[in-house]
Formats: C-alpha cells, sequence, structure tokens
C-alpha cells in the first residue's frame, strides 16, 4: 500500500472514532430547573396597573399575560407565573410623608416564595429600574428587605430575618393573612408587619435610593394569593 494511502486511512479512522462521542455529548439533556415556573395563563391586569417581571433565568420574556387576575369583592385574586412588581402610575409619591399597605392572603402554603411591597420606584421598564421592597415568607415566619437597583441580583438591605408579627402559614392547609406597611416620615423609613414595626432604616444611608417615585406590590412566581387594601396613604 502506498504510504500516502496508509496515512489517509488512519486519519479517516480517527474522525469515526471520534463521531459517537461527539454525538453522544450533543444528545445530553439538560439539567431539570430545580425552581421551575408554573405556566399561567391570563387575560391581563385591572384597568390601570402595570407589570415588570424579574429577568427571566431562561426562555423567552414574560408577557402580562402570564399571570391570571380576577377581581374579587373588595379586591382582586391573582396566580402569578413569573415574579415581578405590580403598580399603578397613579401612585407616585413625590417628597413627603406617606403609608403604603396592602392586605394579602393565601388560602394554601406558597412555600418557599415571598410576596410584600414596595417604594422609590423608578425607571421601572428599563435596566436601570430602582426600588426598595419588604416581602414576607409565610412558611416560616420572615421577612426581607432588598433594594433593586438593575436587572441584575438586587442588593440585601436585611436578609431573612424570623419575626413573632409575620402570621405564619396553618399547620393544616396552609392558609395565612399578613397586612404589610411601609411608612416615609422624613429621612426614615418603618417598615410594619399586622401593625408592628420590624425595622427602621434611614433612606438616606441607603446608596442610590429616594422616596420619591412609583409604589406598589412584590409577588415572587407560582403565588396564588388574595390582595385587598392595596393603597397609600398620607
Amino acid at each position: 500500500m502506498p504510504k500516502h494511502t496508509h496515512t489517509i486511512s488512519l486519519a479517516l479512522a480517527a474522525v469515526l472514532v471520534a463521531l459517537p462521542a461527539c454525538s453522544k455529548a450533543q444528545d445530553t439533556p439538560q439539567a431539570p430547573d430545580p425552581d421551575p415556573t408554573t405556566q399561567v395563563t391570563g387575560e391581563g391586569l385591572p384597568e390601570g396597573w402595570m407589570v415588570r417581571f424579574d429577568p427571566p433565568r431562561r426562555g423567552p420574556a414574560p408577557t402580562v399575560k402570564d399571570v391570571d387576575y380576577r377581581a374579587t369583592d373588595g379586591g382582586w385574586h391573582l396566580k402569578s407565573g413569573p415574579a415581578g412588581i405590580y403598580y399603578r402610575p397613579a401612585d407616585a409619591q413625590g417628597a413627603g410623608n406617606f403609608t403604603v399597605s396592602a392586605t394579602i392572603s393565601q388560602a394554601h402554603s406558597s412555600n418557599h416564595e415571598a410576596y410584600g411591597i414596595w417604594i422609590g420606584g423608578k425607571e421601572l421598564q428599563s435596566a436601570n429600574q430602582n426600588y426598595l421592597y419588604m416581602v414576607i415568607h409565610a412558611q416560616d415566619g420572615k421577612y426581607l428587605i432588598n433594594h433593586r437597583t438593575s436587572d441584575a441580583r438586587p442588593t440585601s438591605i436585611v436578609p431573612y430575618t424570623p419575626s413573632e408579627a409575620v402570621v405564619k402559614e396553618s399547620p393544616t392547609d396552609g392558609s395565612a393573612t399578613n397586612t404589610v406597611a411601609i411608612r416615609v416620615e422624613g429621612d426614615m423609613l418603618h417598615f410594619l408587619i399586622n401593625g408592628t414595626e420590624v425595622q427602621a432604616l434611614k433612606a438616606s444611608e441607603i446608596p442610590g435610593f429616594t422616596t420619591e417615585g412609583l409604589v406598589g406590590l412584590r409577588l415572587n412566581h407560582n403565588l396564588d394569593v388574595d390582595i385587598r387594601d392595596f393603597g397609600v396613604s398620607k
């Protein structure tokens, strides 16, 4: 056999040996999402309301029809697919004192998900979104305060902290009802759960944050809650 023919045969054999390994790598399934978002289909939000979803971890960007809103007697019921914030442009606050509050009820366990309210919202439909929020975790009676300033992960102001003010989930059916509020008095921010102050912070000590701006609700993904008495008082 000529020398050059022998060389080509060896090269072809090497390619054929490598092909099964390459094909196997391409067929390897992607690891499942350990915390998948439940698919929810709805018809939109109440008139005057808007939503800003958290940046998706994978897949296409969600739309307003990825939540299921239903009007109820004195409030509304919402099933969330993706996590996000909900607000009305009419609720924008200027300088001065005000209180934002809402009563949120769950009929069954929210598992590891949380919900609450926020203030100081600016540029909410851009990558420079900015707001300060408090959410509660009824499963274990904790609350969290974060400051989001971009599409990156929010800055932790107060990590998940246990509080007896949080009404924990019922051990029988997982139900719970909590009223959450943020009161602005000058430079002071008062965070209340069921009428009890759980934290007080100075707005001026939170870099990049001011209290002027939009206010609203924050609901993590895969929630099924009733919302009543959301509003702003002076």
